[in-house]
């Protein structure tokens, strides 16, 4: 498996320093990091809004298992904690893999609990689709359509009015 795209977003503490982290802990496999999105919370409302990217990354040696394992270790990095009280809820980290493919440019699709590819949500998330519009502006989401048609449909395009850009803030390191 070579390709996949990662959404990541945070809502507590240092926020953009979270995003920045995961991205950096990427490393070389890092091929393109999208702008940063400022959103509301999704699914659970009583919680500081979000920022939002999305990340294409490439390693010829990685499996979805291992694009899964990376998340898990930014996510723990980032000291997040998951209160299954709250699958919603805020979060230092969260790293999503949406959408993973295969050394010839197939989509990978997976129903493992563990991991289900795609992200079984990413059709109905304007905080995951505008992110990945800007790394891959003609992009399909395997079972689902064209990234732009998704984003523009309903009930996504009403959740697109809420998706603030913010050009002032850069995934880059300070540093």
């Amino acid at each position: 498996m070579t390709r996949a795209v990662l959404s990541i977003g945070s809502n507590l503490g240092d926020r953009l320093g979270h995003l920045r982290a995961a991205v950096a802990g990427l490393g070389d496999a890092v091929l393109v990091v999208s702008g940063v999105y400022e959103t509301p919370p999704w699914g659970d409302a009583d919680q500081p809004a979000y920022l939002n990217a999305a990340v294409m990354v490439a390693d010829p040696a990685a499996t979805p298992d291992d694009w899964l394992a990376r998340a898990h270790a930014a996510e723990a990095a980032a000291g997040r904690v998951r209160d299954p009280a709250r699958r919603y809820g805020p979060r230092t980290l969260d790293v999503d893999v949406v959408a993973v493919w295969d050394d010839a440019g197939r989509p990978v699709l997976s129903d493992d609990p563990g991991l289900t590819l795609p992200h079984p949500r990413a059709h109905q998330r304007a905080f995951v689709l505008r992110p990945w519009i800007d790394i891959d502006p003609h992009g399909r989401l395997a079972g689902h359509g064209w990234l732009t048609d998704l984003l523009n449909a309903e009930p996504v395009a009403g959740d697109t009015l809420e998706l603030t850009p913010r050009p002032d803030l850069s995934l880059e390191s300070d540093t």
